[in-house]
């Protein structure tokens, strides 16, 4: 049992207020080190980086697939918590990707491409890929 504090309706409305004024000052703290990362200096990427994808191998600037922008989803692959032999997709993960398809045409029509990518075999990814019916 824990020992929490009660009050009447008017202290919990003062503690309130009090809590949405740190809540604002917080998210005034987080959007500006949002706009301090936005605008951080680019790096030129000289080296070519290969990645193999279910089309074959494919280069950095492949992946964007004429768009000017890449959304990449680092999709968790491995034993996980489960008492198994059996490789598997982050419970998150997978959640995540079951909703792929009727994301991409939104971001395709915002000139984004949506990769996934993950330090697994491809052939793993693969065949959960066909397991989970994507």
């Amino acid at each position: 049992m824990t020992n929490h504090s009660t009050g009447s309706r008017r202290d919990w409305l003062a503690a309130r207020v009090e809590l949405l004024e740190a809540e604002k000052e917080h998210m005034k703290r987080g959007d500006e080190l949002a706009r301090r990362r936005q605008v951080l200096p680019w790096v030129r990427i000289d080296k070519e980086y290969r990645f193999e994808t279910g089309e074959g191998s494919a280069t950095l600037p492949e992946l964007f697939r004429g768009r000017s922008q890449l959304l990449v989803y680092h999709f968790m692959f491995g034993y996980g918590a489960r008492l198994t032999d059996e490789r598997q997709g982050c419970t998150g993960c997978s959640l995540v990707a079951d909703h792929f398809d009727s994301v991409i045409p939104h971001l395709n029509g915002r000139d984004i491409t949506l990769v996934c990518e993950s330090i697994a075999p491809l052939q793993e990814l693969q065949d959960y890929k066909r397991q989970m019916g994507w």
